[in-house]
């Protein structure tokens, strides 16, 4: 991509309305653009990242079996009704009514939809474990929406939804969904520790929420230090091995962790002093079992292998993309700009051409993006006429981990400057060797 002919409205100061620094780099960099109150456009830069986000989550749900499908965003109240929640779930649910005067409503969560999609196809007990997910733009109308996308009214949720005959069966689901999950925000460059946490409106009685620590967290959470030690789980991990993944489970909740709300000072204190941390966690996704919770009131059954009817166990498990971006540049950034992780960065080189318009600099650049392009490589390519500092600093700004610098000097000898974004370390050499060592 020509920076030339990108859009990426880049804003020289920083925003007044930005309370934090996520929020204020994701406006300066031009990744999103405020609508209304707690409501944003995803602008092309950001929604490169998103994208990524996006696909490491599916890898991560597809590789624990969970099956994708898309359900729409307006839901009949008749179902919410139907479970007891419509009522219940408070002025954040967006109630609308059709031309017909049905009441309708923005899906702030999806478990009766999913029941009711279950309940009119599955039978048996041989179509389980089921595990269903989708990404899928909500809308709660929070009362004090802020810091961007961090707490937003309309955002991106991925949420999944299983269902299993017995509660050993739901458990082992939501085992798959806690290893998926440590291994999603790995990928993503973030260190989350499974926490024990209230269920809230979704309800049920076996709930974690994943917390990255950060000093711009909603909340205080409690835990001990040994998590930073702990091995994530493999990529060759077997989600059909109950024990083994039982094994995995234990190993994360075998410290302490929890929210303010599941905080048991007692427990915590009992910890050595040393190995204590209470700190604000930014809440990046969410599991819960709820047993027969929605099934009960849906009469979502199936046929065991005894010949009766049983209603089945229930779990629901949520990441917030839209939430997950601004937490990334809250945990990899300095005073410059975002340091993205190589997995979610917008593009995985930039190319700075120092002089545009050289004909010896536009040939090496040109050679240089035509080559990474080919290999399969995002490529930004800053081929305007702006000053040397101004690039400097846009690409800083925009943290792509690799800067490939060409001014005419080093083109005159045949080479070109590397600059890794994260540590700031800088390597000459030729054109035919940065293209080997960035293709490799």
């Amino acid at each position: 991509m020509r920076l030339s002919r990108y859009f990426m409205p880049i804003l020289k100061e920083n925003p007044k309305e930005a309370e934090i620094v996520s929020h204020r780099l994701m406006l300066r960099t031009g990744m999103i653009r405020q609508q209304s109150q707690g409501i944003y456009s995803w602008l092309p830069l950001g929604k490169r990242v998103l994208d990524k986000v996006n696909a490491i989550i599916r890898e991560e749900q597809n590789r624990a079996g969970a099956i994708e499908l898309s359900m729409p965003t307006l839901q009949s109240a008749e179902l919410w009704q139907e479970s007891g929640r419509y009522e219940d779930y408070g002025k954040e649910m967006l109630r609308i009514k059709d031309r017909q005067d049905r009441p309708m409503l923005y899906g702030p969560t999806n478990e009766e939809m999913i029941t009711d999609i279950f309940r009119s196809s599955v039978k048996s007990y041989k179509s389980l474990p089921l595990n269903l997910y989708h990404i899928q733009l909500k809308f709660r109308d929070e009362i004090r929406p802020r810091f961007g996308t961090m707490r937003s009214r309309e955002f991106l949720m991925k949420d999944a939804y299983s269902f299993d005959l017995t509660q050993a069966d739901a458990i082992h689901s939501y085992n798959k969904m806690f290893v998926a999950y440590l291994r999603t925000f790995d990928r993503l460059g973030l260190r989350a520790i499974p926490m024990r946490a209230d269920t809230g409106p979704i309800g049920g009685n076996h709930s974690h929420e994943f917390i990255i620590l950060a000093d711009t967290g909603e909340s205080e959470v409690f835990c001990h230090k040994s998590f930073v030690d702990f091995d994530i789980p493999s990529v060759d991990t077997e989600f059909d091995d109950v024990a083994g993944l039982q094994k995995i489970f234990d190993k994360w909740t075998s410290v302490y962790a929890a929210t303010s709300e599941m905080h048991d000072e007692a427990a915590f204190g009992a910890i050595g002093e040393n190995d204590r941390l209470s700190a604000r966690g930014i809440e990046v996704g969410h599991i819960f079992y709820f047993g027969t919770k929605y099934s009960e009131p849906m009469g979502a059954k199936v046929q065991g292998p005894d010949g009766k009817e049983h209603l089945v166990h229930m779990g629901s498990y949520g990441i917030g993309p839209t939430r997950l971006v601004p937490a990334i540049i809250e945990a990899s950034h300095d005073d410059n700009g975002i340091i993205w992780p190589a997995s979610v960065a917008p593009f995985d080189a930039v190319v700075i051409n120092m002089k545009a318009g050289d004909e010896a600099c536009d040939k090496a650049c040109e050679t240089l993006y035509a080559a990474l392009q080919a290999a399969g490589k995002d490529v930004l390519y800053d081929d305007t006429d702006d000053r040397a500092g101004t690039k400097f600093a846009t690409a800083d700004l925009i943290g792509v981990p690799v800067q490939i610098i060409a001014g005419p000097r080093s083109v005159a000898s045949g080479e070109i400057e590397l600059k890794d974004r994260q540590t700031g370390a800088r390597e000459t050499m030729t054109i035919e060797a940065a293209i080997n060592k960035l293709t490799a």
